[in-house]
């Protein structure tokens, strides 16, 4: 009955995105996406395996630091519904890296682009880990590389024939699937706990034995928790996805009010997964317990759910990383498909909409295969270095050319870009990936760093005069 209820939850969603995503228009010209739909597309990329899955694993063994996901989500969702909405809306431009390029020229556009689809596919691989967990606890025997290709395939439908609209409309049965269940499985987890006073004495208990706060929101230390806070902050301003939502919508006000929602749901999610990570400790070893399996192997052997119950839950958790997936995706394919290719000197004869959905193919194909190499399964540190990546690749350009414009040359952003993103990056692996170095703060301090230094030396430099970098 599990796979019953698996298999109704991912038909159903996939089946309304390929329903929404190939509804003829009325032929009149499109007037945009309404709040609820902007809602439900960041909501509902936002709001994937990191923010549910990646949590439950990271609260196992670190508390409240695992909140900084969805709390910085939701304070990025404000920022962007009071600060940038208005001035995203007024460049005219359909792309972050296109507003780049068309300030600061071509070079710096190409950087741009390429860097922030690099940050943006390390979240890719995530969602694909994420998913993979989801499958596994069903079919443990199936093994990582098939469950992997599997949500790969999965992506493609839900975004190919879905689209922009399809992943929107989707997105807002998907979080209503997915916060019912994540509120009934921290409220069992909970009572499980013996209420919030068990909760109190348990984490005490972890306290005592770990030699660290759980309670503490930098209870890895505040140079790494606040980073991690500060990459999604960053992160989600400066990604096409949120940013397309916002572009998308009928109005300013339809656009904020999306932008609001969003900042409203997003934290609340993470609670009950941290919720359900703690309570998994009190039940497993955690010497031999695969912690990225926290929230699935809850679901499916704890929660005393209806073997159906289970599984539909289980469907929503998958849908819920393939649609984070799946939007992250498409936002790659959009940034090299008009930033790119279409600017290119030699444009292919197919149409636009055909080499999208072709590129999607192509990105969620290589994310697979890297995905199945032994690159580590702690699931929010790609997340938090996705989101950083990308925020120390556009955020300094994409705020001088808001509120400098016309006033730092080319040159400067195009060395902002680079110097940035490519110390963010280096460092990340070196400190998260490969533990080479200890870092004592997260590796988006020195990047954003590095950017807005070049930035605000290419200000001083200018002095109100712009020289487009060719």
């Amino acid at each position: 009955m599990v796979y019953v209820g698996l298999i109704i939850a991912i038909a159903l969603i996939v089946g309304l995105a390929i329903f929404t995503g190939m509804q003829k228009s009325s032929g009149k010209k499109a007037e945009g996406i309404g709040a609820p739909v902007v809602a439900g597309l960041i909501i509902g990329t936002l709001v994937g395996g990191s923010s549910t899955v990646g949590t439950a694993q990271l609260a196992y063994n670190y508390g409240m630091s695992a909140w900084w996901f969805t709390l910085g989500g939701g304070i990025a969702c404000l920022v962007l519904a009071f600060i940038y909405v208005k001035p995203l809306r007024a460049q005219g431009v359909p792309t972050l890296v296109g507003m780049v390029a068309k300030e600061y020229g071509p070079s710096a556009g190409l950087a741009a682009s390429i860097m922030n689809s690099v940050g943006t596919f390390i979240n890719i691989l995530s969602q694909l880990l994420s998913a993979s967990a989801v499958v596994l606890v069903v079919w443990p025997t199936m093994g990582t590389p098939v469950t992997i290709v599997i949500a790969a395939v999965v992506m493609v439908l839900y975004v190919v024939f879905g689209g922009t609209k399809g992943a929107g409309i989707v997105g807002i049965l998907k979080t209503v699937l997915l916060y019912v269940s994540m509120i009934v499985c921290g409220g069992i987890a909970l009572s499980l706990l013996g209420g919030m006073d068990g909760l109190m004495t348990t984490v005490q208990g972890f306290n005592a034995e770990l030699g660290r706060n759980l309670f503490n929101p930098f209870c890895r230390g505040v140079g790494t928790d606040l980073g991690s806070g500060i990459s999604l902050l960053l992160g989600v301003l400066t990604t096409q996805t949120y940013a397309q939502a916002i572009l998308s919508a009928k109005s300013t006000s339809h656009a904020r009010g999306g932008a609001v929602i969003s900042a409203i749901l997003i934290p609340i999610i993470g609670i009950f997964g941290i919720i359900v990570g703690l309570y998994m400790r009190t039940v497993t070893d955690p010497a031999t317990f695969v912690t990225n399996t926290a929230l699935t192997s809850f679901i499916l052997d704890y929660s005393g759910l209806p073997p159906i119950v289970a599984g539909l839950v289980l469907g929503a958790l998958f849908i819920a990383t393939v649609g984070t997936g799946a939007g992250l995706a498409l936002g790659i394919a959009t940034i090299i498909n008009r930033e790119l290719i279409q600017k290119g000197k030699n444009v292919p004869k197919m149409s636009p909409d055909t080499i999208n959905k072709l590129l999607i193919v192509v990105v969620l194909g290589v994310a697979a295969l890297i995905s199945c190499t032994p690159i580590g399964d702690t699931i929010l540190t790609f997340a938090f270095m996705s989101m950083g990546l990308r925020g120390c690749t556009v955020f300094a350009p994409l705020c001088f050319l808001i509120w400098a414009k016309g006033k730092v040359d080319g040159k400067y952003a195009l060395a902002s870009i680079l110097g940035g993103s490519l110390v963010a990056l280096v460092l990340g692996i070196m400190s998260n990936i490969l533990g080479v170095i200890d870092m004592p703060l997260d590796a988006v301090f020195p990047g954003i760093a590095v950017g807005l230094i070049i930035m605000f030396i290419g200000l001083a430099a200018g002095k109100g005069k712009k020289t487009l970098a060719n």
